[in-house]
């Protein structure tokens, strides 16, 4: 059996405070979730994960999704995470992969608009619609793979639509948590202690 989150164990110890990958289930409306975790590791980014096939497929987007069309942000394509990973906010501690603080900035459902192909088929052919029913992001979405190796390259690009905003800016008008309502460095501050 081919075992997605092997990759996501390698790298993690007990002791890192992360999920460890019990099951967990899926949205309580039936339709796939996505989750937007806020991750001050040694840069801070954001990952980027879509609920496909029982795990949570997952991109590092350094600088943030951008509900502007015509920015096409880096989305580097991760290890994949287990389900109870989208509920995850605190601090990885030292040591650890990932070390940082983590806050879920934003999460809801998603819907595949490829009609000919699942998510999944659409993530191994490279390129991705799909929209997004989000607390802070709506509307459709790409993903398109523009590399492959080990961490293939990705764009994260925001369609042309109704929910489109060339003037917003979400990660710096909306920095809190949807989760707990706090910001990141609110949180590293509350868990600092506990490493």
């Amino acid at each position: 059996m081919n075992d997605r989150l092997q990759r996501y164990r390698d790298k993690r110890t007990g002791r890192s405070g992360e999920p460890g990958g019990a099951k967990a289930r899926g949205s309580r409306s039936g339709k796939p979730r996505f989750v937007i975790q806020k991750h001050a590791a040694r840069r801070l980014h954001y990952d980027f994960r879509l609920e496909v096939d029982g795990t949570l497929r997952s991109w590092a987007v350094p600088k943030g999704p951008s509900t502007d069309p015509r920015e096409k942000r880096l989305a580097i394509e991760v290890e994949d995470h287990p389900l109870d990973y989208a509920d995850f906010e605190g601090r990885i501690g030292r040591g650890n992969y990932g070390a940082g603080t983590v806050i879920v900035w934003d999460r809801g459902t998603y819907e595949n608009l490829d009609d000919e192909r699942d998510m999944a088929a659409s993530i191994d052919a490279g390129h991705v619609k799909f929209r997004l029913e989000g607390e802070k992001l709506r509307g459709g979405w790409t993903l398109q793979r523009t590399g492959g190796g080990e961490k293939p390259q990705w764009l994260l690009i925001k369609r042309r639509d109704e929910d489109a905003d060339a003037r917003r800016n979400p990660e710096s008008t909306q920095p809190e948590s949807v989760k707990s309502g706090r910001t990141i460095e609110e949180v590293a501050a509350e868990t600092e202690g506990g490493e």
